[in-house]
């Protein structure tokens, strides 16, 4: 069963990092220049939150101040459910699904590690189809209206 520190061998070192005090409107350059959907918020090498595009398009964009005003530190996701680099990707899956996230933070013990997205997540189980969606219950025996 792959892990996410598997999946992080994979995907990092990431670059699509900004500072607190980054403007919004910079943020969403960043991101369009990258091709990302979000970036990690980085303050002195320690994790502080991400802000993503569904942040800035579904609280931002209501605002009625220019983006060029907006801090990232205002609206930027402090909140995120942890996962470590030992937990598989299943188990990550249906941490996203509990909290109703599509990103979770990794880390170490203390040390932050990186941030894995629900995309990522998705392409991993395109590429290993086999045995990746199949639960790790045991088979159920009997008849079916026994269930």
């Amino acid at each position: 069963m792959e892990q996410v520190a598997d999946l992080l061998a994979r995907i990092y070192p990431q670059f699509n990092t900004a500072a607190a005090h980054c403007l919004v409107s910079d943020a969403l350059y960043q991101m369009c220049s990258e091709n990302v959907d979000y970036l990690i918020i980085l303050e002195d090498n320690k994790f502080m939150g991400i802000i993503t595009d569904h942040d800035i398009a579904s609280r931002i964009l209501f605002e009625n101040r220019p983006l060029k005003e907006i801090e990232v530190r205002e609206y930027m996701n402090t909140t995120l459910p942890v996962a470590t680099p030992e937990t598989s990707l299943q188990n990550c899956m249906k941490l996203m699904e509990r909290y109703n996230v599509r990103h979770l933070a990794i880390y170490d013990r203390i040390e932050f590690k990186g941030v894995v997205s629900s995309y990522e997540l998705m392409q991993a189980a395109l590429v290993k189809q086999s045995g990746f969606f199949e639960e790790e219950e045991p088979p159920l025996f009997g008849y079916p209206y026994n269930y």
